[in-house]
């Protein structure tokens, strides 16, 4: 998977933003990446700071921009992109205050076109990250929210295993959206019927041809309550938006998993018993899952990879190791 993204990226070269230039694990990925060539790391924080802490790990960082907020040159023209982008939500002078912080300017060095893509959260939590891209970059055109996904991988008898599993870190569920006069502008399925969709598409990026299964408790019909008609209806307005998609549901993991269940519980979907990329119908559920498959299946689990944004925007865990940083980059920067 790594060997596709990484030429991927010697083709079309790509600079990626680290909001904290100070972490270990982030400078030993930036000199890893240095060394490969394939990909230009930024690091955000004090110059002296960085290069102290580079130095006393041992990490060669020689010859990467260093870029400190509090003396960058074109401060004043970030603070009136942003007031401008911000449309009065936010002072001059809040907006210079954020910028200081290196979750805001290193979204706003993407936004203005300086970097390709952004990589945060080492010290950062999810929300300090998403908050900033929410704000300034923005959901791109035909996108109505946020989400997230998880590209799996499993070394198998016949190469390597991938599958997709959304959503797993953003949304914790799904409600109709509703304006002031009490009408529904966006309906729960609806939501959770782009999140498949946006899924779908990263899967592809990832080689993954996707056979998208809408989970639950129920196989088509077989249950009811709880998100059954939410996965039901979810199921039927993504057939309805992407038509040549493979998507199928409702229906519970085995019957997804398996040919045999599958086809007894679901008979004559192309989906059940095939899937490989599975949508979740609240985060409890998505966490869950993810997780199981990541300390029992044996699965090395990346991301969560956002999806939704105007330009790739990723959410490291805080208890992330360099190498999880290092593909992490990889995968940030070639969706780009």
């Amino acid at each position: 998977m790594f060997d596709i993204l990484i030429n991927k990226l010697k083709e079309t070269p790509r600079k990626i933003v680290f909001t904290e230039g100070h972490d270990a694990r982030i400078l030993e990925a930036a000199a890893k990446l240095k060394e490969g060539g394939f990909l230009t790391p930024i690091l955000i924080g004090s110059v002296d700071v960085v290069k102290a802490k580079a130095a006393e790990c041992g990490f060669d960082i020689e010859g990467l921009e260093i870029i400190d907020p509090a003396t960058y040159p074109d401060m004043e023209k970030m603070v009136e992109t942003m007031v401008e982008l911000r449309k009065g939500k936010m002072s001059p002078e809040d907006c210079r205050a954020n910028l200081l912080k290196g979750n805001y300017f290193g979204t706003m060095l993407v936004k203005m076109g300086y970097a390709d893509s952004l990589l945060g959260g080492a010290t950062y939590s999810t929300a300090d990250t998403v908050r900033p891209a929410l704000q300034l970059v923005k959901t791109r055109k035909g996108a109505h929210l946020v989400s997230s996904c998880f590209i799996m991988a499993r070394e198998g008898k016949d190469g390597q295993e991938l599958l997709a599993m959304g959503d797993c870190a953003i949304n914790i569920d799904y409600q109709d959206t509703v304006d002031k006069e009490g009408n529904v502008t966006f309906t729960a399925a609806e939501k959770l019927a782009e999140v498949a969709i946006e899924t779908a598409k990263t899967a592809k990026v990832f080689g993954i041809d996707p056979k998208v299964a809408v989970l639950s408790f129920s196989t088509k019909g077989s249950g009811k309550g709880g998100t059954v008609a939410l996965s039901q209806a979810a199921t039927a307005k993504a057939k309805e938006l992407a038509p040549d998609l493979a998507i199928d549901g409702e229906m519970q993991f085995d019957a997804a998993v398996s040919p045999t269940v599958g086809q007894l519980k679901f008979p004559g979907s192309k989906v059940a018993g095939y899937a490989n990329t599975f949508i979740f119908p609240n985060i409890e559920a998505g966490n869950i899952g993810y997780k199981i498959a990541q300390r029992l299946g044996g699965f090395a689990a990346y991301g969560p990879i956002l999806q939704g944004l105007n330009a790739p925007i990723n959410d490291l865990s805080r208890g992330c190791n360099a190498d999880e940083v290092y593909k992490m980059a990889i995968i940030t920067a070639a969706l780009a």
